[in-house]
């Protein structure tokens, strides 16, 4: 099994040529617009890796809920998150389903992670394939706050990321209602099964459930690049594998809100069980789809 790197080298090469400097962020370019052209060199890697039968169902709730974005309503997208490839292989397959899965494509706004623009080139390159809004995580500022000692360091670090956050909601303030299908991977970082915590959703994203008009759970079943234990995210090692998304019904937040209202008047922290919620449902629709995926694998 090789990592990513080691098997397209000389295409991440020409992708990171093509994809110019590797991009700092600051308050001033929060919004990043993907960069087509760097397409497809990255789906070559997909086409490599995709089992026959790989496929998004639901998408007619996905040419639903864009309907109601075009409207102006804010509409959100909740993923499972296993693979710094969960998104492209979603885009990919999205422009493989004909024209109207590839304005879905076109129309989606990720919320990134500062580190997938931060970390490395060949990261980088492969991000900029992707508009998207770069936020800095919490969890990011909480590595931060362990990691840096020299104290004058970490106060300039803790101002940027307040900067960059107070940014990314004003510009997610506008990008909301021009159309747009925003996405959020609610776990806020990839799965790693050895990490159990990294299961829990974050609880950031009760906001966000609680700032837009309407949601898709979409489960995400199969993982061509699997998390390297050892190595960095360059490191990632390529499987071939079937992998099969999942959207949900469209649905009104305030309803979804009001349906689980019983669960969580009583806890403490009240985003976090709103947010442990969505996991859950997250959870059984992933069930469900690899029960199936597994059994019909050849």
């Amino acid at each position: 099994m090789n990592s990513i790197y080691e098997k397209y080298a000389h295409l991440i090469s020409r992708l990171v040529s093509k994809s110019g400097v590797q991009t700092s962020v600051s308050e001033d370019n929060v919004y990043q617009e993907g960069n087509r052209a760097l397409l497809p060199h990255i789906d070559s890697i997909i086409a490599d890796h995709l089992e026959p039968r790989s496929e998004i169902r639901g998408i007619e709730n996905l040419k639903s809920l864009l309907d109601t974005a075009r409207t102006g309503e804010p509409c959100l997208l909740l993923l499972e998150h296993y693979s710094n490839f969960d998104l492209p292989v979603f885009h990919y397959l999205l422009r493989q389903a004909g024209p109207e899965g590839a304005e879905i494509a076109e129309s989606l706004v990720a919320i990134a992670g500062i580190k997938l623009n931060e970390s490395n080139a060949i990261v980088s390159a492969f991000t900029q394939a992707y508009s998207r809004i770069v936020i800095y995580p919490s969890r990011s500022i909480e590595i931060v706050k362990r990691i840096l000692k020299d104290p004058n360091r970490l106060v300039s670090e803790l101002m940027r990321s307040n900067q960059i956050n107070r940014a990314a909601m004003r510009t997610l303030g506008k990008i909301k209602h021009s159309g747009k299908l925003v996405l959020v991977f609610p776990a806020g970082t990839r799965y790693r099964p050895w990490e159990p915590e990294t299961k829990r959703g974050v609880r950031e994203i009760a906001s966000y459930v609680k700032n837009f008009s309407k949601l898709c759970l979409v489960s995400v079943n199969g993982n061509i690049l699997r998390l390297n234990p050892s190595g960095e995210m360059e490191d990632d090692i390529l499987h071939r594998d079937r992998m099969v998304y999942m959207v949900g019904n469209p649905t009104d937040t305030h309803d979804y809100l009001e349906g689980i209202k019983s669960e969580y008047r009583f806890r403490d922290d009240k985003k976090q069980a709103i947010v442990d919620h969505v996991m859950s449902d997250l959870d059984k629709m992933h069930e469900v789809i690899e029960s199936e995926r597994t059994e019909t694998q050849p």
